[in-house]
């Protein structure tokens, strides 16, 4: 039987030239996207159990948009006014524009990498005078605490938002050949939704090995792992997949 319908645990892309878009095309597939995981933030009374102080810090850290959004959330829940001397350091300079959004941006101070958090900190390294604080999920990649203790930095780790499991009922009754997805809280979100969920012929596609491995230890089967040299993005991995799968299941 071959491969038609697929579901990608991701929102759809915003664009019309997206690799889902050819592969569809090329394979004639039907291909979904849905939400496994959303985010909410954490409510002002919960986060002030935590005991942080944000304005004893003179310098915020942000990893992404979101990190920023429940930042300038959190202090307007708080009624703090936040410093116009307050420095900000960005993951990329896309993220620092995205400031725009709260703060007059030529006004600030604000520092920027190139998209890895390992240059950040290197940026960070440079301003080893102030108190940062940094933003962050409930779920969020181990490297960052690590390559914060690791250089030493004042940091206060700050859960702002929370990632959660979307409603997926709708889908009960709603069939595919394949699910992609590419995070543990995708696969969590699945058990959660689907308690019996039964594997059987249907197809599951894992990007990054930390998803795999989620899928191992939810007892489920693994049938593409991307990224590998051959396919470095996952609609590569399908394609490479899906043309020799329904070539042997005509």
């Amino acid at each position: 039987m071959k491969i038609r319908k697929i579901l990608v645990s991701q929102p759809e892309p915003s664009t019309g030239n997206s690799p889902y878009n050819d592969l569809a095309v090329k394979h004639n597939l039907k291909i979904d996207f849905r939400q496994f995981i959303q985010v909410e933030g954490v409510p002002a009374k919960d986060f002030r159990k935590d005991r942080i102080q944000i304005l004893e810090h003179t310098a915020v850290i942000f990893t992404s948009r979101t990190a920023i959004d429940h930042f300038f959330r959190i202090s307007g829940e708080l009624r703090l006014t936040i410093p116009d001397t307050m420095k900000y350091f960005c993951i990329s300079e896309a993220t620092a524009f995205y400031l725009q959004k709260y703060i007059v941006y030529r006004k600030r101070k604000i520092f920027y990498a190139n998209g890895k958090f390992t240059d950040l900190v290197d940026v960070l390294l440079k301003h080893k005078e102030e108190k940062f604080l940094i933003p962050l999920s409930d779920i969020h990649k181990d490297e960052i605490p690590v390559l914060l203790e690791k250089a030493k930095l004042p940091v206060t780790e700050a859960i702002m938002y929370r990632t959660v499991s979307s409603d997926l009922s709708d889908l009960k009754d709603v069939n595919y050949d394949m699910l992609v997805f590419f995070s543990p809280s995708g696969i969590k979100s699945l058990i959660q939704n689907f308690p019996g969920f039964e594997q059987k012929d249907t197809k599951i596609a894992t990007f990054g090995p930390v998803t795999a491995q989620a899928v191992r230890d939810a007892g489920l089967r693994l049938d593409v792992e991307a990224p590998v040299p051959e396919a470095p993005s996952m609609p590569a991995a399908l394609e490479r997949f899906i043309s020799e799968f329904n070539k042997n299941n005509k």
